[in-house]
């Protein structure tokens, strides 16, 4: 496929902060996406939690079937509007890297505990991972990906944050948030797509794990309209195929919806250039009456199963073990990976090794570091 003028094209990338050759039968993007695959953080995330803890049920999603159903989602929108697949692909993949343990319970609680050391930002902590932290090469740190990659990872940065990068990499990644622009197109396309799937998974598996119900959907217009269209055409569907039949519509329209809103602000913007979309501001978005539905439905999610009482309970738990682990590691660092207990900067070092672990692995630690379990 014959990328669009303003795709980001790997021909033109901004290269790597270590420089290599490029790969003989790889562009540097596809080569960007088999080293995020072959990597060890990613394996973890089949072992991270998504909304339900990974113990909790086998059929939930993870860490890591999310950001496959991002990576397909991302896909099916840039082909349709002649971006860069593999790029979509590199960033989706990696964008969930740095997630902790047990979810956004295990960032906010890891956040806390980092709060007199520079806090702790799971956007950040995914470029920590593909900039420092995997160990797989002999000439550099982390997997030294394209800019435009590492561009899309960091999907949000505090000033402080962008200020400290900007000081280590002038004019890298961390010098949009400073100037308040606009990453690739691409890179916008990844964080529409992660909305798109988990508003959608989370449907899903709160369904399934009984916490919200079909007769509760029914108030989620984005949900009921296409509930509606797939019992009057198959008027016989009955229990979990209405379910699917209407997750699958509700999918399919906004993807329709984005790439026609895309490509419409795009037409308008007059780009011509991967810059110059940066410049032109926000491009890739739903329409309007998209975006209103899917914020009700959102509310609808946060309301019912993200405050769920049973889930507020389990996440509570899960803010007990980081916390303790992270009192636990910083008072006594010998308990930690040697690479992690040597470092100078322990606080961080201490983030950093938490924010590594699986579920299981992290309440694993904690019952032997404390003599407790916490999650049964």
């Amino acid at each position: 496929m014959r990328l669009a003028p303003y795709a980001c094209d790997p021909a033109a990338s901004r290269g790597r902060r270590h420089p290599e050759q490029s790969a003989p039968t790889r562009t540097d993007y596809q080569r960007d996406r088999d080293r995020i695959v072959h990597s060890t953080a990613f394996r973890r995330l089949v072992y991270k939690t998504q909304v339900f803890l990974n113990h909790e049920g086998d059929l939930f999603r993870t860490r890591l079937t999310h950001s496959l159903e991002v990576a397909q989602l991302g896909r099916s929108i840039a082909r349709s509007l002649r971006l860069s697949e593999d790029l979509v692909e590199a960033i989706a993949l990696a964008h969930d890297l740095g997630h902790t343990p047990f979810g956004h319970a295990g960032q906010d609680a890891l956040n806390d505990c980092m709060a007199q050391h520079g806090g702790f930002e799971h956007n950040l902590q995914s470029l920590r991972v593909v900039d420092e932290l995997e160990e797989r090469y002999p000439d550099f740190d982390g997997l030294n990906l394209t800019f435009e990659a590492r561009e899309g990872i960091l999907k949000h940065c505090s000033r402080a944050n962008a200020q400290r990068l900007e000081a280590a990499e002038p004019g890298g990644v961390g010098r949009r948030f400073l100037e308040r622009s606009q990453p690739s197109l691409e890179a916008q396309l990844c964080n529409l797509a992660d909305e798109i799937a988990y508003n959608a998974h989370d449907i899903d598996d709160g369904v399934r794990s009984g916490l919200i119900t079909l007769e509760q959907l029914q108030q989620v217009e984005l949900f009921e309209q296409f509930r509606g269209q797939a019992l009057a055409e198959h008027p016989q569907l009955q229990g979990r195929r209405v379910l699917y039949e209407t997750i699958r519509r509700m999918l399919s329209a906004q993807v329709y919806d984005v790439i026609e809103a895309t490509a419409a602000a795009v037409q308008a913007s007059g780009a011509q250039t991967a810059d110059a979309a940066r410049a032109a501001g926000p491009l890739v978005a739903f329409s309007e009456s998209m975006r209103e539905r899917s914020t009700h439905l959102k509310s609808f999610l946060l309301r019912n199963l993200y405050r769920h009482g049973q889930v507020m309970q389990t996440m509570d738990q899960a803010k007990q073990i980081v916390r303790e682990l992270f009192d636990a590691y910083l008072a006594e660092p010998a308990q930690m990976q040697v690479g992690f207990a040597a470092r100078a900067e322990r606080p961080r070092a201490v983030a950093d090794y938490i924010a590594g672990m699986t579920d299981r692995f992290a309440a694993r630690e904690h019952e032997r570091l404390t003599g407790r379990r916490l999650l049964a």
